[in-house]
Formats: structure tokens, sequence, C-alpha cells
């Protein structure tokens, strides 16, 4: 990994904790920035899956929200794992947080890092189209979030049972 990887997928897919394996093989140590609340009880308990997990090489950053705020904070030193851009646009949306100006902030965020930073996104796009236009309206903001990060990362790997397919390497320019 270079400085900057996107992994995406679908539902349980292996992107976690994939990512979690590439953060921690730089430096035996990373940090996970979490996106997700619990709002319910199964929530609370993917939550705990996700902790579960991990070990003491990780430490923890909250972020439903302040993301490049958070990256900023963390930069300099182990490699940040970002968990996930889809439940961090879904708390934006749901907010009625502006997800457009909220992303452009991430992007200048990521472009001034000097550790690397692995973002984890599903990749709702390849489904139906969804019968209420706030389904419609997520999925559509998901797809621009995902290919605007896509572009400035570094790396794209797309996840399927597992494994990793590299979409996008280091030595890929557009």
């Amino acid at each position: 990994m270079k400085k900057s990887m996107l992994i995406t997928g679908g539902a349980r897919s292996g992107k976690s904790a994939l990512a979690e394996r590439y953060a921690v093989a730089a430096t035996g140590r990373a940090i996970y920035i979490s996106t997700a609340d619990a709002h319910d009880d199964e929530m609370a308990a993917r939550i705990a899956a996700h902790q579960a997990r991990r070990g003491p090489e990780w430490s923890h950053i909250h972020a439903p929200f302040a993301l490049a705020d958070k990256l900023r904070q963390s930069d300099g030193g182990h490699p940040r794992l970002v968990d996930c851009l889809t439940l961090w646009l879904s708390n934006l949306i749901l907010s009625d947080g502006d997800w457009r100006a909220e992303t452009a902030t991430l992007l200048d965020a990521l472009a001034d890092q000097t550790a690397p930073v692995i973002f984890v996104t599903n990749e709702v796009g390849a489904g139906i189209v969804p019968e209420n236009r706030l389904a419609r309206d997520f999925r559509d903001a998901a797809g621009w979030v995902n290919q605007t990060i896509a572009h400035a990362c570094d790396e794209v790997v797309f996840c399927v049972a597992g494994y990793p397919m590299k979409v996008k390497s280091n030595d890929h320019s557009l």
C-alpha cells in the first residue's frame, strides 16, 4: 500500500477484514476510524463484532460526521482505516448535512495526509433501482462519493468473497 486505498464490495464481502489486514501490515499498529453509531441492538452487535476482531494493536477514533477533521488530527503516525464511507454518508444524509461539501472537505484532507489511509465503502449501485426516492438518492450519492474518493486514492480494491481484486494500482493514472 502506498498512501491511500479504497476497498469496496458488497455486504459481507470481507472488505473490512481485508482492510484491517492491510492496515496493520505496514507498521503492526493502526488506527480504526469508525463512522457507525449504534442506534439499535442489532447495530450494537455489529459494532461489537468488528471490535472483537481487532486486538491491542488498534487504537480507535469515532467519527460519524467530522471525518476530515479526524483524519487531520490523527495524521503523522500509523495507518488509519476508515470504516465506512457508506455509514458516514448515511449519517450526513439523515441529518440533512451537505454531503457534497463534506466530501470536498474530505478530499482536501486526504490530499494533505502523510500517513496511509484506507477507506472501506459499500458498492451499492449494482442492484435493482430502489423503489423510493430516499433510497435512490442514497444510491446515487454513494456512487458519486465512491467515484470521487476512488479517483483520489492511490489504490482501489474490489472485495469478492474475502478476496481482493485490484481495480486501480499504485502505478495507474487517469
